[in-house]
């Protein structure tokens, strides 16, 4: 009689049902696994095996054949080993059969028997609890982690005998309290060390206050990537549901610290400029991977030194930064992950980074520059609603001037634009419908945006982000109308910086 153990094949962040069967059948003593295993699901083998020996539970003299269905699925990763390793003991009853009965298990064996947590432990006991499994076995170092999901019964263990003794009846595990969520966003850079630069907080601000994508352009040490570190700290906490989809992310990218609680801080992710694409936006052998733009879901992705980026890199972005999801197609299969992101790039305006400085001459040639810029596609830019100029402050006035206000101050006056925005739209300005904004306008204003648009030749999705800016601006300054001050700002941002 074969005997069977839920378990789970991920795949992104989508998880599909597995069953693990087992049963004795005639043949040369040995453990075959079947149903499309990799690499190492077929090691699982020689795992299973050893971790039986240490723990002193029988072998059988028969052959076992472990099935995982559906058989035209891959299987991929550790994560098979304890369930195989339930399935067998079911089959050989080392365990009473009945007691696998909704039963799921996950889980990497050691060859002492110990159990390891893998990758993507969070999505995976999510996935459990949505086809309706009550009890799910998992490793004792990643059950914080697992804890996170509601309504499911676990049972962490630390080795394959303490499995087993559950499984008999014999003992009932403890279950540790979920940890309360945590919330370092106090932790952050202030933006209060940010002194002069006012149209640079300026912009922050409005970036912040409406989810929209910012460039900052400037010479080197003008504060850009001192402005862009501080942007979390201006975004209001990650609701519940969010950070648990931030989590498993990071879970599925094997990032994640299993032990940590949940963070309501949005998270940042800083790439460095000589990342690949598959490092960018996902990739690798097998399965893809999550990328930095993933990892930055719901929260910031900060690319510093814009155009020392490969361009096919940056062209990359342009279908996530509209959707909010990266696919990535590879022959093992089509994955999609999350990556609804606020884009804050900064870039210098020349290779040298002295183009438009008074005291000193830029040293690049004409062709150098342009060659330079065109690293960042038109379209790409585009899609950035906020673009500005960033000029240095000398050093003694940085000296003299007072702090500017902290991240605090300015982040009440961004949570309460967002919460306005929310309360009309449903959602964030950046994401919101652009028709109902556009219909929102008064027709003065939509006169005036007409003629803006004429005059400065944008696109008509370069129009609809400045209507989307100039909501944004209303918002903050407490106006339920868009004025004529608002799109003079908001145009101002869509002028490419020089």
């Amino acid at each position: 009689m074969a005997v069977h153990v839920a378990a789970v094949a991920l795949s992104g962040l989508d998880a599909r049902p597995v069953r693990v069967e087992c049963a004795t059948t005639p043949g040369l003593p040995g453990l075959r696994l079947v149903g499309l295993p990799d690499a190492a699901v077929r090691e699982a083998a020689d795992r299973v095996r050893a971790a039986f020996h240490r723990a002193r539970l029988p072998w059988p003299d028969t052959k076992l054949v472990v099935n995982l269905a559906p058989a035209a699925l891959r299987k991929t990763g550790g994560g098979f080993d304890l369930p195989v390793a339930a399935a067998i003991a079911g089959a050989l009853n080392v365990v009473p059969p009945e007691s696998l009965r909704g039963l799921a298990a996950v889980g990497e064996l050691g060859l002492d028997g110990q159990l390891r947590p893998v990758p993507g432990l969070l999505p995976i006991v999510a996935a459990l609890r949505g086809r309706g499994i009550s009890r799910v076995a998992v490793p004792r170092d990643g059950v914080l982690e697992a804890t996170l999901v509601d309504g499911v019964s676990l049972l962490p263990v630390d080795d394959l005998g303490e499995l087993v003794a559950v499984l008999r009846g014999g003992m009932r595990p403890h279950v540790p309290v979920r940890p309360d969520p945590v919330d370092h966003r106090a932790d952050l850079p202030d933006l209060a060390d940010v002194r002069g630069q006012h149209l640079g907080r300026r912009a922050l601000e409005v970036a912040a206050a409406g989810g929209h994508h910012l460039l900052l352009a400037g010479p080197p040490g003008c504060g850009k990537t001192l402005l862009a570190r501080r942007l979390p700290s201006l975004l209001p906490p990650l609701g519940l549901d969010r950070a648990l989809e931030v989590a498993a992310v990071h879970s599925a990218a094997g990032e994640r610290d299993p032990r940590a609680p949940l963070d309501l801080c949005p998270p940042l992710r800083a790439p460095h400029h000589s990342s690949s694409a598959a490092g960018l936006l996902g990739g690798g052998s097998g399965i893809p991977r999550p990328g930095a733009l993933s990892c930055a879901h719901n929260g910031v992705l900060f690319l510093d030194e814009l155009l020392e980026m490969p361009r096919h890199v940056l062209d990359g972005l342009r279908e996530p930064l509209e959707t909010g999801e990266v696919t990535l197609t590879r022959a093992a299969g089509t994955v999609r992950y999350p990556a609804r992101v606020q884009l804050v790039a900064a870039t210098n305006p020349c290779p040298c980074g002295d183009l438009g400085r008074e005291d000193r001459a830029c040293r690049c040639r004409p062709d150098q520059v342009a060659r330079y810029r065109s690293r960042l596609s038109g379209p790409l830019l585009d899609r950035i609603d906020v673009q500005v100029d960033l000029h240095r402050v000398p050093a003694g006035d940085v000296l003299a001037l007072p702090p500017g206000e902290d991240s605090a101050t300015v982040a009440s006056r961004v949570t309460a634009a967002r919460a306005a925005a929310s309360a009309r739209d449903g959602a964030l300005t950046a994401h919101a419908d652009a028709a109902s904004l556009r219909r929102g306008l008064p027709p003065a204003a939509r006169s005036r945006l007409a003629r803006l648009a004429d005059d400065l030749g944008w696109s008509a999705r370069g129009l609809d982000r400045v209507v989307r800016v100039a909501r944004t601006v209303a918002d903050l300054a407490g106006y339920e109308r868009v004025a004529d001050e608002h799109l003079d700002e908001a145009a101002a941002y869509r002028l490419a910086p020089a």
